[in-house]
């Protein structure tokens, strides 16, 4: 691993670029340094003796100093000479803030910051960044305008510009950082490493992200585990913009088109344990809740309110995200009804009424919280004549503090309430505008707390893989210039790694059809083979129940048929395969290769209406057991397979079986661009499953 304390905790850096031009970044980076860093600085400006009082240097060579960290602000042509300068120096950290690389299609260039920094082992941020900023070093390596304060959250973005959005922001709220960064085109470092590093932060508690595009989902999704699992986990909250781009573009398979840009990313999220936020505002939100409150269980949850129908939002919102309202003890209840109002409401949620002073919360909130059956709570705040605001935010810190529960308030109001909030703030209470904000803060809270109880889990791997056949079919087919293959050249594939394949041959002729039919001597369905029709049943491409003595006479007919119905289309035969007599729920299993993450694994309702009803779920390879059992679950026709309406169960493990064996065939060729067994025939419970049909298409 590359140093990265080089960046982040350099006792001497170096600004190549320095300026005496006010208002130009190589100005402003040195002015940023110089206002509080307490390590070394040594502006680099041939043209200059000295910038806002520090002495200048001509090179970085006339430097006799140790050089721990460089930030590079000249024009892009000649960054490489400056990064092949300071590597020779053995400086370990660079930071490249100059534009001009791969952003505008200048790809060689920045491999040459790539390569410099591969043979001299320098830790690169950028290039095309805004720089890094370390509050508890007063290291503002950047030419954001803000130092932040001093705090547990690290921030990484690809967007410089939203980083000063964010720094603005994080000032109001009174939010900290322990590391903020841009990393602008990720040349050399990228988020894989900046969270490897992030994992053994002593300072960093909360791990927040804004991406664009992710690479190296295996490397992402080990590191995001080691940091979200076990005593110290840390939440890891993304932002990820572009969730509408379509990335499926002109696909030939159902998973193609179904599997948009975003499915990937949402699959890997899931699957890695990170909080996904789909706004700026859920981002603060929900780094708020994280830095405000210590790792703990928060699933039942008490409310307390001074109005009825705030207090009823809250509830809906509760269950819509699957938090349970507590049931409070009877002693809860006693004590309550002996302290407050007869007309107040001591079950949960607990009404204060709208006269409600800070006493009255001090009571319900201590309640509450001393509760048993209460893991966390939401307070709900409306400004009346007799509220007492400032007062009421005292409260819920001094009972935060004893009590230790983590806590989501609502102050609801804008200058009525301005002094209660920043009371709140101080103390890093969370505080949201409404009800709903906090509760769906508390419910992501809750669900990573259980996440990271979570215990490690293995890659399942099959040793009755014959995976030479495989390979072997591959290469054959690309040296004639084969990348696609149709059922039955997908069958071959797929019974190679013990999928539930039929008995199946293709035939070229009547005769040819008469024969496979007696070997193979049970009822069957006929197919067209035609690497140009990829719906069959649209094209009268498919027969069923042919018994053994009609299919030469029904293999002439489809033929014949076809060819009217596609004359356009090359005809290459008609697969017969055993047809499968048993009853059973047509699921459709696939994949699609995403471009940065690698192959999505879709799972779903199958058969000829997969598209209009698009229940389907996808995986992010290597796929995990339990990542099977999610993403069965999370199916809408999860009741189907339960066995709704007096019908048995279907064959569950069998459905994971099947998923586990697709996801090691994709690891292990990952030049499978797409794939589709539509459908996947599930049978009742102890009956397992059948592929029905299939297509796979290579790179």
């Amino acid at each position: 691993m590359l140093n990265l304390d080089s960046v982040f905790k350099p006792q001497s850096v170096a600004i190549v670029g320095a300026s005496t031009k006010a208002g130009s970044v190589g100005n402003d980076v040195v002015k940023n340094l110089a206002s509080d860093f307490v390590g070394k600085i040594y502006p680099v400006n041939p043209k200059a003796e000295e910038i806002d009082g520090l002495k200048c240097y001509p090179s970085l060579s006339s430097i006799s100093e140790k050089i721990d960290l460089v930030i590079i602000i000249v024009p892009a042509a000649i960054t490489t000479a400056i990064l092949e300068e300071a590597g020779s120096l053995g400086v370990k950290g660079a930071i490249v803030i100059s534009a001009g690389f791969k952003e505008v299609g200048n790809i060689d260039l920045e491999n040459q910051l790539k390569e410099i920094s591969k043979k001299y082992e320098i830790a690169l941020i950028g290039p095309n960044c805004l720089g890094i900023i370390n509050p508890a070093i007063k290291l503002n390596a950047s030419f954001a305008p803000l130092m932040p304060a001093s705090g547990s959250v690290a921030f990484i973005s690809q967007s410089g510009a939203l980083c000063t959005a964010v720094l603005d922001s994080a000032r109001e709220m009174n939010v900290g950082f322990s590391k903020f960064m841009s990393v602008g085109n990720k040349a050399v470092i990228d988020e894989a490493n900046i969270l490897e590093y992030l994992a053994n932060d002593v300072e960093t508690k909360v791990i927040a992200l804004y991406a664009e595009q992710l690479t190296e989902p295996e490397v992402l999704m080990k590191n995001i585990k080691k940091i979200s699992r076990g005593e110290n986990a840390k939440p890891i909250i993304i932002l990820k913009s572009g969730r509408t781009s379509a990335g499926a573009g002109a696909s030939a398979s159902h998973t193609g088109a179904l599997a948009g840009n975003d499915a990937a990313y949402a699959a890997l999220f899931r699957q890695a344990g990170v909080i996904r936020a789909d706004s700026v505002e859920e981002l603060f939100d929900y780094i708020k809740i994280f830095s405000g409150n210590k790792l703990a269980p928060a699933h039942k949850i008490a409310i307390v309110t001074n109005a009825g129908g705030p207090g009823v939002l809250a509830i809906d919102a509760a269950i819509d995200n699957n938090l349970e309202i507590a049931q409070l003890s009877e002693n809860t209840k006693t004590a309550l009804t002996n302290t407050l109002p007869p007309a107040a409401n001591v079950n949960n949620p607990v009404d204060v009424l709208g006269d409600g002073r800070a006493d009255r919360y001090q009571i319900a909130l201590e309640a509450v919280l001393n509760d048993e059956q209460v893991e966390a709570a939401v307070v709900i705040l409306t400004p009346q004549s007799t509220t007492e605001v400032e007062a009421t935010a005292q409260e819920i810190v001094a009972s935060r503090l004893k009590y230790n529960k983590p806590i989501a308030v609502a102050f609801m109001g804008e200058a009525l309430v301005a002094g209660g909030l920043q009371i709140l703030k101080n103390n890093q209470i969370a505080t949201y505008s409404y009800p709903e904000s906090a509760v769906r803060a508390l419910s992501k809270f809750s669900k990573f707390y259980e996440l990271a109880q979570q215990v490690s889990e293995e890659v399942v791997n099959f040793f009755d893989v014959d995976k030479n056949k495989v390979a072997e079919i591959f290469s054959t087919s690309k040296a004639k210039g084969i990348h696609s293959f149709p059922e039955a050249s997908a069958l071959a594939i797929l019974e190679a790694y013990k999928l539930p394949v039929l008995a199946s041959r293709v035939a070229r002729s009547k005769e040819e059809a008469e024969k496979i039919a007696q070997e193979i001597g049970k009822k069957l369905v006929l197919k067209i083979v035609s690497p140009d029709i990829l719906h069959k049943s649209d094209a009268g491409g498919i027969m069923l129940n042919v018994f053994p003595e009609e299919a030469g006479e029904k293999f002439e007919e489809m033929m014949k048929q076809v060819g009217i119905n596609k004359p356009e289309a090359k005809l290459e035969g008609v697969l017969l395969v055993e047809m499968i007599t048993d009853k059973g729920i047509e699921l459709i299993l696939g994949s699609m290769k995403d471009a940065s993450l690698g192959n999505a694994i879709m799972l779903g309702l199958g058969g000829i209406y997969v598209e209009i009803l698009k229940d389907v779920a996808f995986g992010l390879n290597p796929l995990l057991t339990s990542d099977v059992y999610n993403m069965l679950n999370s199916l809408k026709s999860k009741k189907i397979l339960d066995g709704a309406r007096g019908a048995k169960p279907a064959d569950k493990l069998a459905i994971i079986e099947c998923v586990l064996r697709l996801a090691q065939l994709l690891r292990d060729f990952p030049e499978i661009k797409e794939l589709d067994i539509n459908p996947l025939l599930v049978l009742e419970e102890g009956k397992g499953a059948k592929v029905l049909d299939a297509r796979i298409v290579i790179e």
